[in-house]
C-alpha cells in the first residue's frame, strides 16, 4: 500500500515536502486554514483538509485538529516541516500515542534541545566548546544578574532559554542596562514561548554564524553533511546561506564537524538536525549556540552540494527504513558551491516591515543550476497571518564565483508584482564588494544597511 503522509505546515516548505512525497510514490495529505483555502500547497497535494481559522493558534498550531485529520485520512506519518509544531515535544508524543509516525527526532531529544540552556549543558557534557555563560537567572534577583554579567564580562547576550527564530536575543554592552534587558527578555519569552527562563552568554561582536547539517541514525551514530555559512542576517534572521563556507581555518572546520557528530551521538539523535556555532575569524575558535531538531529553511544548499534529498530521507527513516547504508560518511560528496536567498514580502527601507498583499504577477527564472522553492503562484496572496517568505532562490556552481553569478542572473530575472519585496535589496547585497570578496560577518547587514537599501 502506498504510504500516506500528512504535511502539518503551509507555504513553500509544505510544497517542498509534497514534492518529495510525490517523488517517493507516496500519497500527500495537506491541511489548511481558512486563509489558505486556495493556497498552492493545497492545490499540489493529493488531498487537503480544513483545520480552522486563519490564526495559527486555531489551525496550524492546534495539534488536536491535525491529529484528527491524520486519523480520518489514515495517515501513517506526519511531517511538520519547520516552525509551527516542528519542535513541539508534546506533539511528537501525541503522534506516537495516536499511532502515527512523527518525522523527526524523539520527544526527549526535542525537549532537551528546545531548551537552549539544557542544550548548552548537553554540549558541555559532549565536550563541545561553548561560550562563557550563566545559569538561568531570576529576573527579580538584580544582584545575581549583575554578578553574572561582571563574571562573564561585557558585552553579553541575553538569551531566552526557549527561544528560536531570532526571538529572545538581546545584546547588552552597558552593565547599567543588564537588569532591564534580562527582565524585558524574560517577559518577551513568556509571551512568545510560555517560558520566561533567560540566561546570559559572552557576546562576540563580529562573529560568523556557521552551522553543521547532521543526519542522525540513532544507535548507529550520525553523519555530517558539511557546513553552511549563515552570517548574513538582520535582527538575527538569516537572509543568505551558503554551502559550504571556504574561509574557515581547516583544523577548526574539521573540529566543528567532529564536535557536531559527538553531540548527535551523545543524544542518540535520529533524523535531520542542525548544530549552530559562532566562529571567531581572528582566533579560529568556535562555540556552540544551539541545536535545531528539525529541517532548516536553508536545507536546499546542502542538498545542492551533496545530491541528497533530506526530506525523502526523513520520511523513509520515520516509516522504519534503515537509511544508514546509503549515508556512509566517506561517500557523502561535497561538490561545488551553493547559495540561497530568502525573498520576502517586506520593506527593507522600513526596517524590514512585513508587506502582505496580492501577488498579481510572478515571473521566475529557468536557468542552469538554479532552483526555486516557493509556496505561491501569480494570483495568490501573501497574508498577514503568517511569515512573509515568498520564495527561496538557490544557485549552484562549480565554485563560489559561479554560484554567485548564477544567483545574480536569477534575481535579475525574477519579477514579482503587486506587493513590496526585498528583491532589490538582495540584488544589491549579492553584488556588494564585501560579499563578493567573502568578507562577511553577522553585523555586516546592520553596518551596511544604508547603502544596501
Amino acid at each position: 500500500m502506498t504510504a500516506r503522509i500528512l504535511v502539518a505546515n503551509r507555504g513553500e516548505i509544505a510544497c517542498r515536502i509534497i514534492r518529495s512525497i510525490r517523488d517517493l510514490g507516496m500519497h500527500s495529505i495537506a491541511v489548511y486554514s481558512e486563509a489558505d483555502a486556495t493556497a498552492r500547497h493545497v492545490r499540489l497535494a493529493d488531498e487537503a483538509h480544513p483545520i480552522g481559522p486563519a490564526r495559527a493558534a486555531e489551525s496550524y498550531l492546534d495539534a488536536t485538529k491535525i491529529l484528527d485529520v491524520a486519523r480520518e485520512t489514515r495517515a501513517e506519518a506526519i511531517h511538520p516541516g519547520y516552525g509551527f509544531l516542528a519542535e513541539n515535544a508534546a506533539f511528537a508524543e501525541a503522534c506516537a500515542a495516536a499511532g502515527v509516525a512523527f518525522v523527526g527526532p524523539s520527544p526527549e531529544t526535542i525537549r532537551m534541545m528546545g531548551d537552549k540552556h539544557a542544550a548548552r549543558g548537553a554540549a558541555i557534557a559532549a565536550r563541545v566548546p561553548v561560550l562563557t555563560g550563566s545559569d538561568k537567572l531570576d529576573p527579580a534577583d538584580e544582584a545575581a544578574i549583575l554578578a553574572a554579567g561582571e563574571q562573564i564580562g561585557f558585552p553579553v547576550l541575553v538569551k531566552a532559554a526557549g527561544g528560536g527564530g531570532g526571538i529572545g536575543l538581546r545584546p547588552v554592552t552597558d552593565p547599567a542596562k543588564l537588569v532591564q534587558a534580562v527582565q524585558t527578555t524574560s517577559s518577551q519569552a513568556e509571551r512568545a514561548f510560555s517560558d520566561p527562563s533567560v540566561y546570559i552568554e559572552k557576546l562576540i561582536r563580529r562573529a560568523r554564524h556557521i552551522e553543521v547539517q547532521l543526519f542522525g541514525l540513532g544507535e548507529a551514530g550520525a553523519v555530517h553533511l558539511w557546513h553552511r555559512e549563515c552570517s548574513l542576517q538582520r535582527r538575527y534572521q538569516k537572509i543568505i546561506e551558503e554551502a559550504r563556507p571556504r574561509r574557515l581555518d581547516p583544523a577548526s572546520a574539521q573540529a566543528m564537524l567532529d564536535s557536531a557528530i559527538s553531540l548527535a551521538r551523545a543524544t542518540g539523535y535520529r533524523g535531520a538536525g542542525t548544530i549552530e556555532y559562532l566562529y571567531d575569524d581572528e582566533t579560529g575558535g568556535f562555540y556552540f549556540m544551539e541545536m535545531n531538531t528539525r529541517l532548516q529553511v536553508e536545507h536546499p544548499v546542502t542538498e545542492m552540494i551533496t545530491g541528497l534529498d533530506l526530506v525523502a530521507l526523513q520520511i523513509r527513516q520515520a516509516l522504519g527504513e534503515d537509511v544508514g547504508a546509503e549515508l556512509q560518511q566517506d561517500t557523502i560528496v561535497d561538490e561545488g558551491h551553493a547559495i540561497e536567498v530568502r525573498v520576502c514580502a517586506e520593506r527593507p527601507d522600513k526596517q524590514f516591515l512585513p508587506s502582505p498583499g496580492p501577488l498579481t504577477g510572478l515571473a521566475l527564472p529557468d536557468l542552469p543550476g538554479v532552483r526555486i522553492d516557493t509556496g505561491f503562484e501569480a494570483g495568490d496572496a501573501v497574508t498577514p497571518f503568517y511569515d512573509s517568505l515568498v520564495m527561496k532562490v538557490i544557485a549552484h556552481g562549480a565554485d563560489r564565483a559561479e554560484a554567485i553569478a548564477r544567483l545574480d542572473a536569477a534575481l535579475q530575472e525574477t519579477q514579482i508584482e503587486g506587493l513590496h519585496t526585498n528583491l532589490s535589496f538582495l540584488r544589491s547585497l549579492v553584488r556588494h564588494p564585501e560579499f563578493l570578496a567573502d568578507r562577511i560577518h553577522t553585523k555586516f547587514v546592520e553596518e551596511s544597511l544604508a547603502e544596501l537599501v
